[in-house]
């Protein structure tokens, strides 16, 4: 018995080493960014922790943007965005990232764009600090652009929030060129179609809340998300093997981020009440381009949405929306109030 209390000790001291290198990774790569930009860039990367543009969220092209983009960066600053990135996020993130910014290219062949108009721009990135990165600080950062927008936020060294987070893809699979069969969210549209495939005639009567999908999310870039009413079909009213397609689905987003983080964002589910959970779906049921679908997740800590409508339903809106802790929450602004 004493060898085991020893052993659960070391593992709870393996565990929270584990954390203070991850949080430590995530300061270590902000100071490094910040070390490696010049004073004018500093001038544009480095906000409070208060500033109102930290609310700003906008995943569609916009002409101006805080912070400095990727095509103002040299090497050695590119790689500490990276760093960066690497920092919150799962590896597999990170690649989906890189792949939906060289999706401008495409976008530029499509839409026709001279080669020095940079509307559709793989270096159109903006990565922003706000506040002071710290042992003991509260602070932030974000990287926004066309389709990739994230918003993180860091309290004693510790990170609380990651989202709004979302990821789009336009095209949603390319159809020509070099990156022809090209398909970022795949996995996101296969295991949603996987889950409403498995539901019976009578839950489909459920989960089906309209055969006309939403434009895009509904949950818009607005501050704080208000949607009531959840519908569909409940966690409780699926079968087992049902209940664990659902909850693989909702895992593929919350993995979105590094894996300590995705597991305090899956506690917060499981105390808000898996029974608690909603699954629905608008549109069509069958996969394929010029088919529009969408499908929500729903509880009382966050809203998961997927949309596939826009450019004959070839292009893909997803997002993650923390319905306490977006941008950081109320309380951590209040302690940043009071701290300051």
């Amino acid at each position: 018995m004493p060898d085991m209390k020893k052993l659960l000790i070391l593992f709870c001291v393996f565990l929270l080493a584990i954390a203070k290198a991850d949080s430590q990774s995530v300061l270590s790569a902000a100071n490094q960014f910040i070390n490696s930009l010049d004073a004018e860039q500093k001038a544009k990367a480095v906000y409070p922790f208060d500033a109102d543009d930290r609310y700003n969220f906008y995943y569609f092209p916009v002409t101006t943007r805080k912070g400095v983009p990727l095509r103002e960066m040299n090497s050695t600053q590119k790689n500490a965005t990276v760093k960066l990135i690497e920092s919150c996020m799962s590896a597999n993130t990170a690649q989906k990232i890189q792949d939906i910014m060289q999706l401008e290219k495409v976008l530029k062949v499509l839409e026709n764009r001279k080669p020095e108009d940079n509307h559709r721009d793989p270096d159109g990135y903006y990565f922003t600090i706000f506040g002071v990165p710290g042992e003991k600080t509260v602070w932030g950062w974000r990287l926004d652009g066309h389709h990739i927008c994230f918003s993180f936020s860091v309290n004693n060294n510790k990170l609380v929030s990651g989202t709004p987070g979302f990821l789009g893809s336009n095209p949603g699979i390319v159809q020509d060129g070099d990156q022809k069969g090209k398909e970022v969210l795949k996995t996101e549209k296969e295991m949603g179609f996987d889950l409403l495939n498995s539901l019976s005639e009578d839950q489909l009567k459920k989960a089906i809340v309209s055969t006309e999908a939403p434009a895009d999310v509904i949950t818009k870039v607005v501050r704080k998300v208000t949607l009531e009413n959840p519908s569909g079909i409940r966690y409780s009213e699926m079968t087992a093997a049902q209940k664990e397609k659902f909850l693989q689905l909702i895992k593929l987003y919350i993995n979105r981020y590094t894996k300590l983080f995705a597991e305090e964002m899956l506690k917060d589910i499981q105390t808000a009440g898996l029974d608690n959970l909603w699954f629905s779906w608008y549109g069509h049921t069958t996969p394929g381009i010029g088919n529009p679908h969408y499908y929500r997740i729903q509880g009382p800590s966050l809203i998961i949405e997927y949309d596939n409508t826009q450019n004959n339903a070839n292009h893909v809106h997803t997002v993650v929306r923390d319905l306490k802790h977006d941008f950081g929450g109320d309380l951590l602004m209040e302690h940043y109030k009071a701290s300051h």
